[in-house]
């Protein structure tokens, strides 16, 4: 990505976030190490993938380097800025403009993994969870979702995930994030 790109990306995120501090809850997008993070367990044969929040796409080009086809990507932003601009960026991409918590998939094969840039520590509890059963509904047997957060612990409260059936594991540290960030691994308990 150029650095135009990259200050372009910075000043539309600086200026959604000004808009809508709780549901952006960043100034700038994701690190490259961060994405690298988040998406190093997702490749190729995971078949479809689904990104809730992709805001100006960092995880979207991490999946597309780790060999995920574009045209396997579903990609869901409600921000019309940012939705504008993945449209741009990932034509071949099957963008969702709308909530996460409402997600209805268009008639695909069942999704393989699943990432989230969505700030759960800033949505009420029943948010989370409708977003969570959203997900699984769509998401393989075996099939994760991998969500980052600035917090010290997951984002996901216990009774939350016990209530779904889930289980969350941290999976790694990116300090150099700005800010530092922690990824979790959410899937079925039985899995």
């Amino acid at each position: 990505m150029t650095k135009q790109k990259t200050a372009s990306d910075f000043l539309l995120f600086l200026r959604s976030w000004a808009a809508r501090p709780l549901e952006v809850a960043a100034i700038a997008p994701s690190s490259r190490r961060l994405a690298v993070a988040m998406t190093t367990e997702i490749g190729p044969l995971c078949g479809n993938v689904l990104e809730l929040g992709p805001g100006t796409g960092a995880f979207t080009r991490a999946l597309l380097r780790n060999g995920v086809y574009e045209d396997n990507l579903i990609l869901v932003e409600r921000n019309p800025a940012f939705a504008t601009l993945l449209r741009e960026r990932f034509p071949s991409a099957t963008l969702i403009e709308g909530d996460a918590q409402h997600l209805a998939l268009p008639a695909v094969k069942l999704v393989g993994a699943a990432i989230s840039g969505l700030p759960l520590l800033s949505m009420p509890a029943q948010t989370v969870r409708a977003i969570l059963s959203s997900v699984f509904h769509h998401l393989a047997e075996d099939g994760s979702l991998f969500q980052f957060t600035y917090g010290p612990r997951c984002p996901i409260s216990p009774q939350v995930l016990g209530e779904l059936g889930l289980k969350a594991s941290f999976r790694r540290w990116v300090p150099l994030n700005l800010p530092p960030a922690s990824v979790y691994r959410i899937s079925r308990s039985c899995a």
